[in-house]
């Protein structure tokens, strides 16, 4: 046996029987043919051909970590859900994440963040699944597609093109406000610790009492808010691609775990159908005047995780995971996504995914779910069909209709998707160049998209651009126009 063992410690297979090399394979003599029988080397050999699982095709790119969520105010009176009782404490797995690049791609492109957060509550797990901005490019899943094929790369060269970019966002104007927010300063956080993260979408909370309130949730960095500049994006890129995920990772391991605090926007349920913005438009924010923040509790990440694969790469969020006392809305682009993440997981990582070990809930688990690849939690329910008079699990026939209630009221859905009195695709976006945006925010945003638009895009599409801005505010259009025209 070539070198020794350490603390009597053999390497094995992985059925855990010693292996008689770590270095040599089996052969006819020093320089003879390999044998077949050298099942050892057939495994590594195989393993290694399947280490690599289908990378998330979008939000490839990210890392995580585990810590927990606290309790700190009262809103027992808007939702009945075990985590947000007072004074609870909940185990978190939470994941950042850029959206368009693939795997290996630098951290500091200018893309938006996936701010994912797993909770391990006592009622299974909740996952609550969002970005750092609070809209989105797109309101409808049936564009979702599209959108992302015209961020990453192209079919003829596999390069990313900004023409690709600029020409479905031209030709999709309730981008606007999305597109303000991605090429303003919060379109590169300085680390993943220094920035926010939203549930972005609108979700629905019901009491004990069967009371409702539309929600939106807004996760504060405890770090303040910090960004990079485009010339320091890019010379990170080529410096430490992997910046926002050693920082992350350097940060937990020297004791200084990041925190952010919980606020949400509660709305009442009867608002909704005459609110002068449609609260489920996935590109529109409800204005904090109308429905101001109220702070719930803090989340605050302290553990690495012991394989980064396992845990990362294996991890698994999916809207869809709604705890008694949280439903969905009638919000188009969360609507297919309750549907379209756990599709993905199945074919990423298999249909068992839900045992792996970032994902197994920490309460109990009946399921009436059976067999299929790498399964190998027994199920618990005497015989796998419901009902049956074996002892198996029934459903909680009193929440019948608890998350799903607004579509008893059908009006609720027609109205969300009328013309409310305010709605249009640029007002939004020009109140945050005008009024959230200093002069010098003003003008790294002017010089952020003039320098995009100056990469490659076509005159068709870029005359569309200018107008396109001009559109969200007519004075920082021509800036702009100034800009990339050489003026």
């Amino acid at each position: 046996m070539t070198g020794s063992a350490q603390n009597d410690r053999y390497t094995t297979n992985n059925v855990g029987i010693p292996v008689e090399s770590d270095e040599h394979s089996l052969t006819i003599g020093d320089s003879g043919p390999i044998l077949l029988q050298d099942h050892y080397l057939i495994e590594k050999m195989a393993q290694f051909n399947r280490e690599r699982v289908p990378e998330r095709v979008v939000h490839a790119k990210g890392g995580g970590a585990y810590g927990s969520f606290q309790v700190t105010n009262d809103v027992s009176q808007f939702t009945k859900a075990a985590l947000f009782q007072p004074g609870k404490h909940t185990e978190v797995l939470a994941r950042f994440s850029t959206v368009a690049g693939e795997q290996g791609s630098p951290d500091t492109w200018r893309d938006p963040r996936g701010f994912a957060v797993k909770f391990y509550t006592e009622q299974g797990n909740y996952d609550l699944v969002g970005n750092n901005t609070p809209v989105f490019f797109v309101r409808d899943p049936q564009k979702f597609q599209d959108f992302i094929r015209s961020q990453k790369r192209r079919p003829d060269n596999g390069l990313r093109d900004n023409d690709m970019q600029w020409d479905f966002w031209t030709l999709s104007p309730e981008s606007a406000h999305m597109v303000t927010w991605l090429m303003g300063d919060r379109g590169i956080p300085r680390t993943w610790r220094h920035m926010n993260g939203y549930g972005s979408h609108t979700y629905l909370w019901v009491n004990a009492a069967g009371e409702k309130h539309w929600v939106k949730y807004h996760f504060k960095t405890d770090q303040g808010i910090e960004f990079l500049t485009q010339a320091e994006a890019d010379q990170l890129a080529g410096e430490d691609p992997d910046l926002h995920r050693r920082d992350l990772f350097t940060a937990i391991k020297g004791g200084n775990a990041p925190s952010w605090t919980l606020h949400v926007q509660l709305m009442p349920f009867e608002d909704a159908a005459d609110y002068r913005f449609n609260p489920f438009d996935l590109t529109k924010v409800w204005p904090h005047g109308d429905y101001p923040l109220i702070k719930v509790g803090r989340m605050t990440l302290d553990r690495n995780p012991e394989d980064f694969f396992v845990h990362i790469e294996q991890s698994a969020f999916e809207p869809s995971n709604l705890v008694p006392g949280i439903g969905p809305s009638p919000d188009k682009m969360l609507l297919g996504r309750l549907f379209s993440y756990p599709d993905s997981h199945r074919y990423r990582i298999g249909p068992n995914y839900a045992q792996l070990p970032p994902n197994r809930a920490h309460s109990p688990v009946n399921s009436y779910a059976k067999d299929g690849p790498m399964r190998y939690d027994i199920p618990r329910t005497a015989r796998p069909y419901a009902p049956n008079s074996y002892g198996g699990p029934a459903a909680d026939t009193t929440r019948f209709g608890e998350i799903a209630g607004w579509e008893a009221s059908g009006e609720m859905v027609r109205e969300a998707y009328k013309l409310h009195r305010d709605d249009d695709d640029w007002g939004q976006a020009g109140t945050m160049v005008r009024s959230v945006l200093d002069d010098a925010a003003r003008e790294r945003l002017a010089s952020n998209v003039s320098g995009h638009l100056r990469n490659g895009v076509s005159r068709p599409v870029l005359e569309r651009a200018l107008q396109y801005w001009r559109n969200i505010d007519k004075a920082l259009g021509d800036r702009i126009a100034t800009q990339v025209n050489g003026g």
